[in-house]
């Protein structure tokens, strides 16, 4: 496979994998707000004003902006999915990936919520928020995992490296 060819199938995986993002941020949407009418757990605006934050505006922990917490959401969505695409493509796949997956975007929202000082550290936070939060997480990896893994083949699976020298 020629490097232009290669670049091509990574360019058409990483959109196929931010749709397949997209869908599972919905579902990991439509999950939260099934388990907040079930807990009585409020609605986090953490992720909106990380994003605002990035976007250099500093909201307050009062505010709630609520279209900027679907902005977040599915942005962040969007482009985790996209690593989880050309993951799909490349034959990082199944149920492994999709835990490596869980694990990204968990790093990914504590990144940026962290380095923002938007959020706080999810070892400070009570046992069962951190749940919450691992689950949702979760089901966004596995739900945008088997989609990607659905629509792409691993086309681009290399059979090099696989010792150490």
């Amino acid at each position: 496979m020629t490097d232009t060819a290669r670049s091509g199938g990574i360019g058409r995986a990483a959109a196929t994998g931010a749709l397949a993002g997209l869908a599972g941020a919905a579902v990991m949407s439509l999950g939260e707000k099934l388990e907040q009418a079930l807990t009585s757990r409020p609605d986090s605006y953490v992720p909106a004003r990380t994003l605002l934050t990035l976007l250099g505006r500093h909201p307050g922990d009062d505010e709630r902006p609520v279209v900027w917490n679907h902005v977040m959401h599915f942005g962040t969505g969007a482009v985790l999915g996209a690593v989880r695409g050309v993951w799909a493509a490349t034959g990082i796949r199944g149920p492994y990936a999709n835990a490596w997956h869980t694990v990204v975007r968990l790093a990914f929202d504590q990144t940026l919520e962290n380095g923002t000082g938007a959020g706080a550290p999810p070892p400070s936070w009570p046992r069962r928020e951190q749940a919450v939060d691992v689950l949702h997480k979760a089901v966004f990896s596995v739900v945008t995992g088997m989609v990607a893994d659905r629509l792409l083949r691993p086309a681009l699976r290399s059979r090099r490296g696989r010792t150490s020298h």
